[in-house]
């Protein structure tokens, strides 16, 4: 008997981390964001970019994390909109992200769409995930991991959830 092909509409949402500076786009920034939706811009790694291309889907839902903030730690849940559309700051010259070299009919770089799903009452700390077994193999955690957006299991997230709630 022939297995049942699952269409992107049947699958399971995956889970995501999104690792953003505070003094570049906080979490309080898409909570002001029109309809609390913003593009997530400005990625040049190609590693990100195909995951944004290839792997991550509309309804997947990422938790927003603040790196290099006082505290380091999980701000809340968003949810994916849209993937896979052209950055538009590769193209614009003012931009700390402008990429001369990316053609326009084909661009370089990608961006997706985010939403707002749910803030937690307190960032929660790099120091508290690090002392959850549950998270030993997050990718935040590691020495070196410097990505912007990394996938989750959903244990991972269901445990970075309660956590912040």
């Amino acid at each position: 008997m022939a297995k049942k092909q699952t269409t992107p509409q049947e699958r399971e949402p995956r889970m995501w981390l999104f690792k953003s500076e505070p003094d570049v786009f906080s979490f309080q920034d898409l909570l002001k964001a029109p309809k609390k939706r913003t593009g997530w811009d400005g990625v040049r790694n190609y590693q990100v970019r195909n995951f944004m291309r290839d792997t991550m889907k509309s309804g997947d839902l990422g938790i927003f994390y603040h790196s290099n903030a006082d505290p380091s730690g999980a701000a809340g849940v968003l949810r994916i909109e849209r993937t896979g559309i052209p950055d538009p700051t590769q193209f614009d010259p003012a931009s700390d992200y402008h990429d001369p070299k990316s053609p326009v009919l084909h661009p370089t770089w990608l961006m997706c769409e985010v939403a707002f799903i749910e803030a937690f009452p307190q960032v929660v700390a790099l120091e508290r995930l690090r002392d959850n077994a549950a998270l030993a193999g997050l990718h935040i955690l590691r020495r070196g991991n410097r990505l912007s957006i990394t996938p989750l299991t959903e244990s991972e997230f269901r445990a970075i959830r309660k956590m912040g709630q």
